[in-house]
């Protein structure tokens, strides 16, 4: 009922709104407006009428295309960016440097045993075939060879072609011409490949390479993959190079320094590695002043002896500049620096700020980005690099159920192997050549908003003279050794000035193409300029449009409330009512005149009279209308109301 009732009341005042039809509606307008082309088409004659009619219809379109462009405009969030030169005292960045072998040889060798035989008989089948074929012995363990072995492909013929597996006596396919011969084939058709299989060896692809080089380095990398996740951690660390071992000297200005002033992670590629000024437990450390005599001094040993044969065939160490508490990723950023010689690099900084969004799809912390940071347990800030090897981890461990030996694991998850995972290599390059896999790691991660780069100009000389070898590797090997014989060797040493070239540095920062202020005064000098509107003659437009409304309801509930009435009246059959009917139907029998003349002393009618009924004059029958019973009700009502 309370709900009818506000309803009716909604009407009632609805019906008391703009009393115009659309045409007075539009005469009042144009007569009102403060823009000039309306007036102008009720002034004028019947010619110039049509005339400013068709100009103010065209102006008005130009007006609306103009906005459009404007508001398109705006909504693609552009960007400007601009340059900016600044000169402080800044923060020394933090430095990692890595051994570019990640183990000692002399410490995996019996984890390598097996797989360092299979390597050689690998090697000798490759270079001399004929006189290697008969030295092939049952003692070779053939079981990492046979999850994924190394072919020969013949491509003489491109819609047959041949492949050889090194250690079998049979082809895979029947061999014409002398591709079989000698288990080998020299011809420029021949290619080294990888051969990758599933679980039931029914799905095979083939990796190829153009070089053999390639094909037994990638190889072995693999093997020892699946051999090196098998190992804890703590093993793991054992068997890299310690930073006693490997930092021989340090000097940070002119401020001493040793191995103990650096913080020490695992990075799979590189085994042990080690970072000075990480900012992760104390200040970030400033530099005094620009210049080589300020920077970071650092002598290292890389032991190149005790390198793994066939997993490194690089000989350096590997360093990175990046900033405090964020996680340095090694291979894809970092450097080498050649052994047996000083290198110099001198450092220009460069702080990236982008605006985010809508202008640039970067984030501020990672908090937005839907993929899992699996590097959030060294405490280290949010990278697009982390995001993607994230991402990566994620792909592998939902495809290939385990994870990569050189990516963080999430919990519950477990590295790859081939004794628990025998498909895992083929499902591991099926996803690493995907695009679709990187495409949508791309899209997934985000650059970080505020960033800092590090632009290095790198010189190298000789290290240490001829002249000066002698002395300088005697001091060194009693510092470190406590010998008096040289343990050292011009081909395992390596020295690095790190130092800012000059304390200026650049601030590239983003701001927006097109603000709101902008957006505004474009969408207002168009209006004047075509129209000569302003903001008043839009509030009239609006005005207009909201009475345009309110006709346009109560025209819907009058023909409403008229198709109600038809309806009505199609439903009564009989006669039209007469006149008497009309003064029945609106007469209260409950009331006739006083026919008694009561005492005014009488107090109270006897019990078996009855009582007097009080009279009402008859209705003004001139004003009586014809209508409906139905619609004589709802007339009441509403007056009612």
């Amino acid at each position: 009922m309370h709900v009818k009732k506000y309803l009716l009341k909604g009407l009632h005042r609805l019906q008391k709104g703009p009393g115009y039809t659309y045409k007075e509606l539009l005469v009042w307008y144009c007569n009102n407006t403060n823009t000039h082309g309306p007036k102008r088409i009720i002034c004028e004659g019947p010619k110039k009428k049509a005339m400013w009619f068709l100009i103010t219809l065209l102006f008005a379109s130009l007006v609306c295309w103009q906005w459009s462009e404007f508001i398109k405009t705006y909504l693609n969030w552009e960007v400007t960016v601009s340059l900016s030169l600044g000169f402080k005292t800044m923060d020394f960045p933090a430095v990692t440097i890595c051994n570019a072998s990640p183990f000692q040889y002399s410490k995996t060798k019996h984890l390598l045993m097996d797989l360092d035989e299979l390597m050689k008989a690998v090697l000798e089948r490759i270079l001399a075939p004929e006189a290697s074929y008969a030295n092939t012995t049952s003692a070779l363990n053939f079981t990492l060879w046979n999850n994924t072995p190394l072919v020969l492909i013949y491509e003489q013929d491109s819609s047959h072609p041949v492949v050889l597996d090194l250690f079998e006596n049979i082809p895979s396919a029947s061999v014409g011409s002398n591709a079989a011969q000698g288990r080998t084939c020299s011809a420029p058709g021949c290619k080294l490949a990888m051969k990758l299989c599933s679980l039931n060896g029914t799905v095979c692809t083939f990796r190829n390479f153009t070089s053999a080089t390639q094909a037994v380095t990638e190889w072995y990398a693999l093997q020892a993959t699946n051999i090196f996740s098998q190992v804890s951690r703590q093993e793991l660390v054992e068997m890299g190079y310690s930073a006693e071992h490997m930092i021989l000297a340090c000097l940070f200005g002119t401020e001493p320094c040793s191995y103990r002033n650096f913080t020490s992670i695992f990075y799979p590629n590189y085994g042990n590695c080690y970072i000075f000024n990480w900012g992760m437990t104390e200040k970030a450390l400033p530099s005094a002043n620009p210049g080589a005599e300020f920077g970071l001094k650092l002598i290292l040993d890389i032991d190149q002896e005790d390198y793994v044969p066939f997993l490194t065939s690089t000989a350096g160490a590997r360093l990175m500049l990046h900033e405090q508490r964020t996680y340095p990723f090694i291979k894809e950023e970092g450097i080498d620096a050649m052994s047996g010689t000083e290198t110099s690099i001198g450092v220009l900084v460069d702080k990236l700020q982008r605006m985010g969004e809508p202008y640039s799809p970067c984030t501020m912390n990672g908090s937005d980005v839907a993929i899992r940071n699996l590097y959030s347990s060294y405490n280290t800030t949010y990278s697009s690099q982390a995001c993607l090897h994230s991402c990566f981890q994620d792909h592998m461990i939902h495809n290939c159920s385990c994870g990569h030996f050189l990516y963080p694991l999430p919990p519950g998850a477990r590295y790859c192997n081939n004794q628990d995972f025998p498909d895992w290599a083929y499902c591991y390059f099926n996803l690493w050549m995907s695009v679709t896999q990187r495409e949508t790691c791309i899209n997934m991660c985000k650059e970080s908003c505020n960033d800092t780069q590090y632009t290095m100009t790198i010189s190298m000389a000789d290290w240490p003279s001829e002249a000066s070898e002698d002395w300088i590797f005697h001091v060194l090997s009693q510092e470190r050794d406590h010998s008096t014989n040289i343990t050292l060797s011009r081909k395992g040493v390596v020295k690095l000035n790190i130092y800012f070239q000059e304390f200026n540095y650049r601030t590239i920062e983003e701001s927006a193409a097109n603000n709101i202020v902008w957006l505004l005064s474009n969408l207002g000098g168009q209006f004047g300029f075509w129209m000569g509107g302003s903001v008043l003659c839009l509030i009239e437009f609006g005005e207009i449009i909201i009475d345009f409304m309110w006709i346009t309801i109560i025209k819907l509930v009058a023909f409403f409330k008229g198709l109600r009435q038809k309806q009505a009246q199609a439903a009564y059959t009989g006669p039209p009512p007469t006149v008497a009917e009309l003064v029945e139907a609106h007469t209260n029998f409950g009331f006739q005149p006083d026919t008694t003349n009561p005492s005014p002393h009488v107090e109270a009618y006897p019990d078996e009279q009855t009582l007097p009924i009080p009279g009402t004059p008859p209705p003004n029958y001139d004003s009586l209308r014809l209508q409906p019973l139905d619609t004589i009700e709802s007339d009441s009502e509403g007056d009612a109301i």
